[in-house]
């Protein structure tokens, strides 16, 4: 086990092995466990596919393989459920190297694990359009797509049947009043996009819409989609992305919210982490806002906006039902870009404090075009496996094998 050269920063936490990828480095990432082997398949960054680590003892992971995607296009997000992998495929936008003029792979692929070293491709979904962000899949019959097809500005919700993984259908979408421009619609708040992926529960489903705002839908009936409430963020946050992930709890009820940090150094408004209570779901409210990191001690900055790249909320563990993954609803786990992983204890859901954190050291070796200001540490998404393994992605490392001594 080899880790990068740099001195690294946490309290709390304790590396315990790293996987560097063949120098591709990851950005979502899935757990699935095959008999008592452990499995983890990571999406790439800045380039097309995804690889498959062998886990089953983290501080000597084996790395298995890579598996091609197609070019020109963003594989970023995966997810699995019931021996079932569904990895979007999406055109990269302007000014994130990809060639616009040059064909692209669009929807989501659908993969069987029997052989979890070798996936088989069994369907493949496509919109029609620019293709698939961060789905959701929790097992099951439905993927539930952030999706963008032709005529809409921004993303959307889509359902899509995949009980024939052969011929994957849509069954529904939602979007928010404004996308529709080949209806004739206009007027959609700025930057209104479904981001992250629309957790669902039971017959609600939780939407993270962006500039939109976060959004709860009854679908009861998943042919029809149903407003019950929104709860705007924009102004005063960052509108870009500002919600990016909504997760709702399953024992109280409350969704840990946050938006994502776009432009560097903080040259935009205020990002957040932060709990909504929806005891009255057609009056969801903002109880608490999560505290922002500070730098460590003997650090040479005096706060993170003055590091290079971005420095704000992106992704939290989601455990989505899976027994294989972290279950503690009193524990949040974030990524915050240059200020690594960040812990918080929520059990009052009134006064969130932070618990812990893990700063890696900042990449020395450039393997993707950002962030542009300097090269740093970006830590990307997290996923923790019941064995209390955690797992963090960067724009420019390999992976961080951690664990956390609460």
């Amino acid at each position: 086990m080899t880790f990068p050269v740099g001195q690294s920063s946490s309290e709390g936490f304790e590396a315990i092995g790293y996987i560097g990828l063949e120098k591709r480095p990851g950005f979502k990432m899935a757990i699935h466990k095959a008999d008592d082997r452990w499995y983890l398949y990571v999406a790439h960054f800045w380039c097309s596919g995804w690889s498959i680590v062998e886990i089953t003892d983290p501080t000597q992971p084996r790395f298995v393989r890579y598996i091609p995607g197609p070019p020109n296009t963003w594989t970023l997000q995966v997810q699995i459920a019931e021996g079932r992998m569904i990895t979007s495929l999406e055109r990269i936008p302007p000014g994130w190297g990809g060639d616009v003029n040059a064909a692209y792979g669009e929807g989501f692929y659908i993969w069987e694990l029997n052989d979890p070293e070798n996936p088989v491709r069994v369907g493949h979904y496509k919109t029609g359009g620019m293709g698939t962000h961060r789905n959701y899949y929790a097992g099951g019959r439905y993927v539930h797509a952030t999706a963008l097809p032709p005529g809409y500005d921004g993303h959307i919700y889509q359902i899509v049947d995949i009980a024939d993984p052969a011929q994957p259908k849509e069954i529904s979408r939602w979007w928010r009043p404004g996308q529709w421009t080949a209806g004739g619609e206009s007027g959609a708040p700025e930057h209104t996009l479904l981001h992250g992926g629309t957790y669902v529960v039971g017959d609600r489903a939780y939407l993270p819409y962006g500039g939109g705002g976060f959004v709860i839908l009854d679908v009861s009936d998943f042919t029809h989609p149903k407003m019950i409430s929104d709860l705007p963020f924009s102004p005063p946050f960052a509108s870009r992305i500002a919600v990016h992930t909504a997760i709702p709890l399953q024992k109280r009820p409350l969704v840990i919210v946050n938006s994502e940090a776009i432009a560097e150094q903080c040259d935009e408004a205020l990002g957040f982490a932060g709990i909504v209570d929806i005891r009255s779901e057609t009056k969801p409210r903002l109880v608490s806002l999560f505290p922002l990191p500070k730098p460590p001690k003997g650090a040479t900055f005096k706060n993170f906006c003055e590091r290079p790249g971005r420095f704000g909320p992106h992704n939290q563990h989601q455990s989505q039902f899976q027994d294989i993954l972290f279950q503690d609803e009193d524990l949040v786990f974030l990524t915050y870009f240059n200020a690594g992983l960040r812990a918080y204890d929520i059990s009052d859901e009134r006064l969130p404090k932070e618990v812990g954190y893990f700063l890696p050291p900042d990449p020395i070796e450039r393997l993707g075009p950002l962030p542009k200001t300097g090269l740093a540490t970006q830590s990307e998404d997290v996923i923790v496996d019941c064995r209390g393994n955690i797992f963090v992605s960067d724009k420019n490392h390999g992976l961080y094998v951690l664990r956390f001594n609460r």
